[in-house]
């Protein structure tokens, strides 16, 4: 196939990549930062996409991130390609302050006390929401009677707070990067708008030029 890759990648390889893109991560940043510059809309509505997506990396719905950006940028007619590079805020490197971030304010806010809850890891209430997913599905085809107590726990624990305490960061710093992005962005269309209008006008006094020193062969006498 013509678009095949030479030298597939393996799934450690691409599990790698995901958690380290090729490069680090201050490539990738790089990256995704010049693309946004470089979008052809205006500096507001590209800097409400950035916000949606940033937003977006607060909510707990992981593996959705992508869809919940582009449906806000739409409802703030904010540039959807911008909110999906968005948000690349949440990545391995900052998901962790974020998710603490999230569940402290949450369990603030809802007036929680964590440790007199069950005594159980943050990882480990994932583990015991997935198996109860697991056993629970399984229990449709056999004998076993379904239990939602951990998935219970996770959700009060885990979900709801992660949920509600996500609003108020996710406001600020998405609200702190569409400030800081609209004056970026504007500058960065000006220079770039400036520079392609320098290389049209030399591209002009190019042809102009050869134009006239053909003329001059043509007419070496001046007639």
């Amino acid at each position: 196939m013509v678009f095949k890759r030479r030298d597939p990648k393996s799934w450690p390889r691409a599990l790698v990549e995901l958690l380290w893109p090729r490069g680090g991560w201050t490539r990738a940043f790089h990256y995704v930062k010049h693309r946004m510059r470089r979008l052809p809309d205006s500096p507001e509505r590209i800097a409400r996409g950035i916000w949606a997506g940033v937003f977006a990396a607060f909510t707990p719905f992981y593996g959705f991130h992508f869809f919940i950006a582009a449906g806000l940028a739409t409802i703030m007619r904010g540039n959807v390609l911008a909110s999906l590079m968005g948000t690349f805020f949440g990545n391995p490197l900052t998901y962790v302050p974020i998710g603490v971030t999230a569940l402290s304010t949450g369990h603030w806010l809802l007036g929680d006390h964590i440790d007199e809850r069950i005594h159980r890891s943050f990882v480990g209430k994932f583990a015991d929401a997935a198996a109860d997913l697991k056993d629970n599905f399984l229990a449709i085809f056999t004998d076993a009677r379904a239990d939602w107590t951990r998935l219970s726990v996770f959700y009060d624990e885990i979900f709801f707070p992660y949920l509600v305490g996500g609003v108020l960061p996710g406001i600020f710093f998405a609200s702190l990067c569409y400030y800081l992005s609209v004056p970026l962005i504007r500058v960065y269309q000006k220079r770039r708008k400036g520079m392609i209008k320098a290389k049209f006008d030399a591209l002009k006094a190019k042809a102009a030029a050869k134009a006239d020193v053909k003329r001059k062969a043509e007419h070496p006498t001046g007639d």
